[in-house]
């Protein structure tokens, strides 16, 4: 079929509302007129096209954001070339925003914005278009879609990812150092014009930390900064969009900058020389004094290590090092004496263990101070001769003998007299005594060794005029032996003869003991009492090892005329001088069955 071709136009309007709404449809070289696809009426009114499947003309168009005019906002016009003005058609729109942020006068086809629209809240809007014939209520023209595109303006200032950084540098470094990247970003479209195209600049900080403009990396701008001196840095960055040109918008922040420490400070004495003062009583391992070295590092850096490099006091005082307070104690290491030297002079260094070998041309890091100490008398208390006195007395000596002399002095230099005395829980029974100002040692009581061999005693030695400063000191005292005992026999001897024993019968031995010592060993000789040596039915033999043996004299004996004999035995020690005793030896007889 044949017929002649209907346009349906669409006419966008993104001009000042109040203008004109008689629009030719020709485009307007303003700029503002949008056609979407216009055809020549002129050089088709006589020509009869076949008509495929179109009848809407449209295009997409750009509709400003943040529109702040007090009328609605003309979007465009809708217009089909079968409406003849005589108000038989009706325009219908539908789609995002229609009948609410879109509106049409369904007459005219005028399609408004009701509203400011915002181009980061939604970009695109997609509507559709009909017209209807009134009468009939059927669409004259299909249904066609088109595209309402928000044309962004510069309606958004940069922002950074945090409104405050923190960051840190190690002080010292070169220029140029990275110190931290800060980031900016701008809700307008980045597609369009320069908007979105963020540049930074410093606007606080200078000169000492510089930014880069397209990358906002923070850097160290100036040399050799110094912890020391300035410690923290407060930086202000500025974020500007339209490619940092005039009028375009701005965000700030604030960068913290802490200089981290680097060791590059040596130890420094704030004295020369200390003084102290220690008495000669202290023991090893008593504190002196404290010195410190100051160190304007912090940390590991300001660690301290103290050592003695020389004086006439390295070996009698040390020093160690408080790894608390990087304070370095002088203590002691002997023990000392006023009285032989009274004053030390140490060379204490202070040196960094942890040294960073950049800075090794600022000088060793190390510092050395004098430290003299004084040794203070105080009132010592006497002090013996001897740690332990070991005496030896006979046993026999008579009372009052002086067996030995003990000695103390008074270390000090006043030289306080003496005062001895015996501390009687030693000697319980006051068996022995000193004289009080010599120290000689005497018996009060007899000895005897074989009761005790050892006495073990305690001298005091006091200060006359200071009692209370005293000492302690243990003597040993030995008993001597003297022979002074008689031998004895080593135990009771009774013995049994038979009746019919023959003559010359060993019937016994004996041996003896002696308590006396004997440094040979003892030589006991036995004898028969002199009384009976003739007379005795029995005889003895000294068998010269200290053993004697018993034996019959004649050939049978009766019990009946004799029952028991007592035989005296007479035992000597060969001693000086000579011990002897006279012991019994019981023998008693008995009947004895013979075997024939």
């Amino acid at each position: 079929m044949m017929r002649t071709y209907h346009c349906f136009w669409l006419l966008f309007w993104i001009g000042h509302p109040h203008q004109s709404s008689s629009i030719s449809l020709s485009k307007r070289t303003s700029g503002f007129l949008v056609n979407t696809k216009i055809l020549d009426l002129s050089r088709n009114s006589k020509k009869e096209l076949h008509r495929s499947k179109r009848s809407w003309m449209w295009n997409q168009f750009f509709l400003l954001e943040e529109y702040t005019g007090s009328d609605y906002q003309y979007v465009g016009k809708l217009h089909s070339d079968q409406d003849k003005g005589d108000g038989s058609l009706k325009y219908i729109l539908s789609g995002d925003g229609a009948g609410d942020l879109f509106i049409i006068n369904e007459n005219t086809g005028d399609i408004q914005a009701t509203r400011r629209l915002d181009r980061e809240e939604k970009p695109v809007y997609i509507l559709r278009a009909q017209a209807i014939n009134k009468r009939t209520g059927r669409p004259v023209e299909p249904e066609s879609e088109f595209i309402i595109k928000i044309h962004d303006i510069n309606d958004n200032e940069p922002l950074f990812t945090k409104d405050v950084y923190n960051a840190s540098v190690p002080e010292m470094s070169d220029v140029g150092t990275f110190v931290v990247q800060v980031t900016a970003t701008d809700a307008d479209d980045p597609t369009y014009g320069n908007s979105a195209r963020v540049v930074y600049s410093i606007l606080q900080g200078q000169p000492y930390f510089s930014v880069e403009s397209e990358s906002g990396i923070i850097k160290t701008a100036l040399l050799n900064m110094d912890r020391e001196n300035r410690e923290q840095y407060q930086v202000v960055i500025q974020a500007k969009d339209m490619g940092g040109q005039m009028g375009g918008l701005s965000g700030t922040t604030t960068v913290n900058i802490t200089l981290t420490d680097v060791n590059d400070n040596p130890p420094r004495f704030p004295q020369s020389a200390y003084q102290f003062k220690i008495p000669e009583s202290a023991p090893p391992d008593s504190p002196v004094g404290r010195i410190k070295a100051t160190d304007a590092d912090v940390g590991q850096n300001a660690a301290m290590e103290y050592s003695i490099i020389e004086g006439d006091g390295s070996e009698m005082f040390g020093v160690i090092t408080d790894k608390e307070t990087q304070e370095g104690i002088i203590t002691v290491k002997k023990a000392l004496d006023f009285e032989k030297k009274r004053q030390f002079t140490l060379k204490v260094e202070a040196s960094n263990p942890h040294v960073d070998p950049r800075f090794l041309y600022l000088g060793p890091f190390k510092d050395v101070t004098t430290v003299r100490i004084q040794v203070e008398d105080v009132d010592e208390p006497p002090v013996f001769s001897r740690p332990a006195y070991v005496l030896e007395v006979k046993e026999d000596v008579q009372i009052n003998t002086v067996i030995g002399t003990v000695t103390a002095r008074d270390p000090d230099s006043a030289k306080n007299p003496i005062k001895y005395s015996v501390d009687r829980h030693t000697d319980m029974d006051r068996i022995f005594n000193i004289d009080s100002g010599n120290g000689s040692v005497f018996t009060s009581k007899l000895l005897d060794r074989e009761t005790l061999l050892w006495h073990n005693i305690t001298v005091i030695a006091a200060e006359i005029n200071n009692p209370k400063e005293s000492s302690r000191v243990p003597v040993f005292i030995k008993v001597l032996d003297v022979n002074d005992n008689a031998p004895e026999f080593a135990m009771f001897y009774e013995t049994f003869v038979c009746e019919n024993a023959k003559a010359e019968q060993l019937i016994q031995t004996l041996s003896a003991v002696d308590k006396d010592d004997a440094f040979g060993g003892h030589k006991f000789s036995f004898t028969l009492a002199p009384e009976v040596a003739s007379s005795s039915n029995f005889t003895l033999q000294d068998n010269r090892d200290n053993t004697a043996g018993i034996y019959t004299r004649k050939t049978r004996y009766n019990r009946h005329e004799m029952n028991m004999y007592l035989l005296p035995v007479v035992i000597s020690d060969n001693e000086y001088p000579i011990q002897s005793s006279t012991e019994t030896v019981t023998i008693r007889l008995q009947w004895c069955y013979l075997q024939p």
